[in-house]
C-alpha cells in the first residue's frame, strides 16, 4: 500500500465511495492509524478516575478494584496505541509531518498528552493510597514535566494551525479547542494530587494548576464564540461529526472540578493570605464552589444542545473515533456534578452524579462495541477513511459546487 499524503489532489475518494476490498494485512492498515485513536485511552483513563471510591458519593465493595482494573486496562491500551502510531510514522515516511499539517488530524495531535493527563491523575486515586512516599515525589515530578511539555505543545500546535490555515469557519467544531486541552488539564492533575503533597510543594502546584486551568478556559471561551457563530450561520456539524460537539462540555466541566479540588487541597497550615488559616480555607472553598457552579451551567447547556443535535440525526450517524467524545468530556461533567453535590451536601445531586456515572459506563461499552464493529467492517483504519475523510468530503463538495455552477450557467435551476 503506497503511503498517502494530506494533499487533496492525492485522494480520489468521494463521500459515499466504498474502499477497495482486496485483502490487506493489519500492519498495512496501520498507515491510517491517526492521532484520533488516543481518544480511546482518554475515555478509558477518564473512566478509571470516575470509578474511584474517593470520587463516587455512593460506593460498594469492589468499586476500588474495578477502578484499578480499568486503570490497568488504560495503561495497556495507551501502550498499544502508542506502539501502533509509532509503527505508522516509521514504516510510512512522511505520515508524521503529514499528520501535523493535516487540517483535521492535526487537531488530535494533542490527544496523547490528554491520555497521559488521565493516567497521571489516576495515580493519585489508585496508586498513592497503596504506595509509599516515593510515589508522592514521582507524582510531583510528573506534574511539573507535564506542565512544561503541555504548555510548549499548546503553543506549537496552534502555531502550526495558524501558519498554514486550511480550515474554514463552516468546518468549525469544538475539536479546534483540543490543542489547549492538555495544558488546561494540568489543573485537574493538581486538583487530584496536591492534597498528598507537603504544604510547601502543594501551593506552587495549585497556583500552577490554576494558571493552566484559567488559560485553557479563556482560550475555550474564545473558541466557543466562533463555534456558536458557525452554528448560527451554517447550522450543526455533519451527522458523522456531531459526537464531537460534546468536546465543548469538557472545558467548563474540568474547570469546575479543578477549582473545587484545588480548594479542598489547599494546605490548612501554610500562609494566612486572608487572615487566620481557617478564614483562608473558608474563603477559598466558598469562592471555588460558587465559581464552579457558575461555570458548570455552561457545561449543562452544551451537554443539552449536543444531546439533542445527536438524537436528531441518530439514524445517520456512522462511527468515527470522535465518538469517544460521548465519554471523556462527560467524565469531567459527571465528576464536576459530584464535586458540587459534595460541597453543597446535597443528597439529590449526589444521586444524579451516581446515575450519570452508571450511564457513562454503559456509553463507554456501547462506543467500544461500535469501535470494534467499525474496525471489522473496514469503516475505520482503511483507505478512504480516517485521515482521508476530510479530503474526500472536500473533493465531493468541490465537484458538487462546480456542478451547480454549470447548471446555473446554463440557465437551469
Amino acid at each position: 500500500m503506497a503511503s498517502r499524503t494530506s494533499n487533496p489532489s492525492d485522494s480520489d475518494t468521494e463521500v459515499g465511495t466504498e474502499p477497495r476490498t482486496d485483502k490487506v494485512c493489519f500492519l498495512d492498515r496501520l498507515e491510517h492509524f491517526t492521532w484520533a485513536w488516543f481518544t480511546l485511552p482518554m475515555a478509558t483513563g477518564g473512566l478509571s478516575l470516575l470509578l474511584s471510591a474517593q470520587i463516587q458519593p455512593h460506593t460498594f465493595p469492589g468499586l476500588e478494584t474495578i477502578g484499578k482494573a480499568v486503570y490497568i486496562w488504560d495503561l495497556f491500551i495507551f501502550s498499544a496505541v502508542t506502539l501502533c502510531i509509532t509503527y505508522r510514522f516509521v514504516r510510512f515516511p512522511g505520515t508524521f509531518t503529514g499528520s501535523l499539517t493535516h487540517p483535521t488530524e492535526s487537531l488530535f495531535a494533542a490527544t496523547p498528552l490528554l491520555s497521559l493527563a488521565s493516567i497521571i491523575a489516576a495515580i493519585a486515586r489508585h496508586g498513592i493510597p497503596s504506595s509509599g512516599e516515593w510515589l508522592i515525589v514521582a507524582y510531583r515530578m510528573l506534574f511539573w514535566i507535564y506542565f512544561g511539555v503541555s504548555f510548549i505543545a499548546a503553543i506549537g500546535l496552534y502555531f502550526l494551525l495558524f501558519t498554514s490555515p486550511s480550515l474554514k469557519i463552516n468546518d468549525m467544531t469544538p475539536a479546534w479547542d483540543l490543542p489547549i486541552f492538555p495544558f488546561m488539564l494540568s489543573g485537574t492533575i493538581a486538583a487530584c494530587g496536591a492534597g498528598n503533597q507537603p504544604p510547601d510543594q502543594a501551593v506552587p502546584m495549585i497556583v500552577a494548576g490554576l494558571t493552566a486551568q484559567g488559560l485553557g478556559m479563556m482560550i475555550s471561551i474564545l473558541i466557543y464564540a466562533n463555534y456558536i457563530h458557525r452554528m448560527i450561520q451554517y447550522g450543526f456539524p455533519r451527522p458523522e461529526s456531531r459526537a464531537g460537539m460534546f468536546i465543548a462540555v469538557g472545558p467548563p466541566s474540568f474547570t469546575s472540578l479543578a477549582l473545587i479540588g484545588m480548594a479542598n487541597d489547599f494546605p490548612a497550615i501554610y500562609r494566612a493570605y486572608f487572615g487566620v488559616e481557617a478564614t483562608t480555607i473558608q474563603i477559598i472553598k466558598v469562592g471555588a464552589t460558587m465559581m464552579a457552579v457558575f461555570i458548570w451551567s455552561l457545561s449543562l447547556w452544551f451537554f443539552c444542545i449536543s444531546t439533542l443535535a445527536c438524537l436528531a440525526v441518530r439514524h445517520e450517524m456512522r462511527f468515527r473515533l470522535g465518538w469517544y467524545a460521548f465519554v471523556f468530556p462527560n467524565v469531567g461533567f459527571t465528576i464536576a456534578t459530584i464535586s458540587i453535590g459534595k460541597m453543597l451536601h446535597s443528597a439529590g445531586v449526589d444521586w444524579v452524579g451516581s446515575i450519570m456515572s452508571a450511564v457513562l459506563v454503559i456509553t463507554y461499552l456501547a462506543v467500544g462495541f461500535h469501535h470494534v464493529r467499525a474496525f471489522v467492517r473496514r469503516e475505520i483504519l482503511w483507505e478512504g477513511k480516517d485521515e482521508d475523510t476530510y479530503w474526500g468530503e472536500l473533493h465531493h463538495k468541490t465537484h458538487k459546487a462546480e456542478g451547480n455552477g454549470a447548471d446555473r450557467s446554463d440557465g437551469r435551476v
